[in-house]
């Protein structure tokens, strides 16, 4: 999708007004990937997978998985080679009403745009979401150890977002810095169809990285 297409786009949807000239040569416009993908690359894993959705396995043990999220027994971490139709659970196997292959199909673009003030705005443009699924949006600080996470905003109360019944979703809010290679923007589902405030909520249990894209 084009940047003058995303931008016309993010105007209807949520008033936006015209970006300056200046603005826009700064603008960049980033492609989210999976988190399941990204996690398995940065981690060398032999099988991708994803750390914190989970499909029934027969005689699995109870284990810890390879982000410390312990799972229940009957259950192993989704790979991403799974067959698209096997449902997800949590790690305590409760349902997630979803299918890897939808959960894998997610996909969309984050707009960073500078701002006079030192912040950064970002748009984001989501498609492929669960329908009316709660979501909301954090900051991996890769310069922590371990990796810290923020709310996108700072506080916590403009970072949510709802898909719509087709599984979209537009929200834009401003980021207190600029963000760089040392931060991503991060798309936690919540299974649990709740904000959690600053917080990303119970890894694993209530909450899952779905998305996410560094600069």
């Amino acid at each position: 999708m084009k940047l003058a297409h995303i931008l016309k786009v993010l105007a209807a949807t949520v008033g936006l007004t015209a970006l300056g000239a200046h603005a826009a040569d700064e603008t960049q416009v980033l492609q989210f990937e999976t988190h399941a993908a990204f996690f398995s690359k940065e981690t060398g894993q032999k099988a991708p997978l994803d750390p914190q959705v989970f499909v029934a396995q027969e005689g699995a043990p109870a284990a810890t998985g390879p982000q410390g999220i312990k799972r229940g027994a009957g259950l192993r971490n989704a790979l991403i080679a799974d067959a698209p139709t096997l449902p997800l659970m949590n790690a305590i196997g409760q349902p997630m009403n979803l299918t890897l292959g939808v959960w894998l199909g997610a996909h969309g673009q984050a707009i960073l745009t500078p701002q006079p003030d030192g912040r950064e705005k970002v748009a984001v443009v989501l498609h492929g979401l669960k329908p009316n699924g709660h979501y909301s949006l954090f900051e991996n600080h890769f310069n922590e150890k371990p990796v810290g996470f923020t709310p996108l905003d700072g506080s916590g109360q403009d970072n949510n977002l709802v898909a719509d019944a087709e599984g979209n979703a537009v929200l834009t809010t401003i980021a207190p810095a600029p963000l760089t290679h040392d931060n991503a923007v991060l798309v936690v589902y919540h299974s649990d169809g709740k904000s959690h405030g600053k917080l990303r909520g119970d890894i694993g249990v209530t909450a899952h990285h779905q998305l996410i894209v560094r600069p």
